[in-house]
């Protein structure tokens, strides 16, 4: 594809102006060439740099349309009593301090922006949850209480906590990118409250997805898993729900598919309105039938009721680049739904055993 119909290929997509098929292929396109993806990417956070720019002239000939409105001399004189020389100064001299003050407001608004406080991302949350509870070394010695914490033989911090569910029965599982990022070492904790040493095997910060491995000798196969992993796009207004850890115990809610793209367009993502909270990050997202469809990762604090989850084929792609990219062979999906055409509470119970409480370890 030339530079110009790659463009207004892109141009075409961000815009939402393409047929169902076509925008089904140019995704097919980004998730086969890296280079197409970060091209859109980039052509994304442009877009939302020149709406940022374009609001912030709006801002400013707004301000100098009301500057413009008020008697300034009338509100001087009339709010208050001043010393001679300070009502003179401001006569003589309050278009050169107006314009500095504009200035100076322009300056915090721009440094703001450099700095990412008024990025495209601004208000969107990633769903880990930093808990800073004290890994501790419990065998011999004396403890003394202080609060919830619990002293001397500090090892490491147990500094951050997400969801993972099980890829495969061997110990394969899938969580967010964001949730590990910052690991010195991971465990993940079952339903029975059993924690098992994993690895990382591969992670993509810009899907935002990690596979983990359990090597735990300890660990045992979990046996066939009861989902599969959907390959086609969902539907809008699809039912979908989730189970993870927002605390040290499971929990379940749901909503639909609100948007088939995320934040500013960014087509990795589902709008999802399932309720989402911090340790939530890295869990399902499985619709009605029970096939994941997602992982869910992030939610937008400026507006309620907007979260997001990256899509199933991110996830499947990962797998493909895992075996590509290290010694573990491609794993082998299930092929059989066994949470098709049970009740939700059934297909709950039955996930029970398969999703998993992600703990980082992180060091002072």
């Amino acid at each position: 594809m030339r530079e110009e119909e790659l463009l207004e290929a892109i141009e075409r997509y961000i815009s939402g102006n393409m047929a169902a098929d076509e925008r089904r292929a140019f995704e097919q396109l980004r998730l086969q060439n890296s280079d197409v993806d970060q091209r859109v990417i980039e052509h994304q956070q442009f877009v939302g740099l020149l709406k940022q720019y374009g609001e912030r002239v709006e801002l400013e000939s707004r301000l100098n349309a009301i500057h413009s409105e008020i008697d300034v001399h009338a509100l001087v004189e009339e709010a208050t009593e001043r010393p001679a020389w300070i009502i003179q100064l401001w006569r003589n001299h309050h278009s050169k301090i107006s314009v500095a003050a504009s200035i100076a407001i322009f300056a915090i608004l721009g440094t703001l922006f450099v700095a990412g406080s008024l990025s495209t991302k601004s208000g969107y949350i990633e769903l880990v949850r930093e808990v800073d509870k004290l890994r501790t070394d419990i065998r011999g010695g004396k403890y003394r209480t202080v609060g919830q914490v619990v002293k001397p033989a500090v090892l490491s911090y147990d500094k951050y906590r997400g969801t993972g569910f099980a890829i495969t029965g061997n110990g394969l599982i899938a969580t967010n990118f964001h949730v590990i990022e910052k690991a010195d070492s991971v465990y993940v904790q079952n339903a029975a409250g059993k924690s098992y040493r994993a690895k990382l095997v591969y992670s993509d910060a810009n899907s935002d997805v990690a596979i983990l491995k359990i090597t735990d000798t300890a660990f045992r196969n979990l046996g066939p898993i009861p989902y599969t992993f959907k390959k086609s796009e969902s539907d809008l207004a699809e039912s979908v729900f989730t189970y993870g850890f927002p605390q040290d115990s499971a929990h379940y809610d749901d909503g639909r598919i609100t948007q088939q793209s995320g934040l500013n367009g960014d087509s990795i993502d589902y709008q999802i309105s399932v309720p989402l909270n911090p340790g939530n990050s890295g869990g399902p997202l499985l619709d009605s039938h029970g096939n994941v469809v997602g992982v869910v990762k992030a939610r937008l604090t400026q507006q309620q009721g907007v979260y997001f989850a990256s899509k199933s084929s991110y996830l499947l792609a990962a797998l493909d680049s895992l075996a590509q990219d290290s010694t573990i062979k491609k794993p082998v999906l299930n092929s059989k739904n066994t949470l098709s055409g049970l009740s939700r509470s059934q297909q709950v119970k039955k996930l029970r055993n398969y999703v998993f409480l992600v703990k980082v370890y992180a060091k002072n």
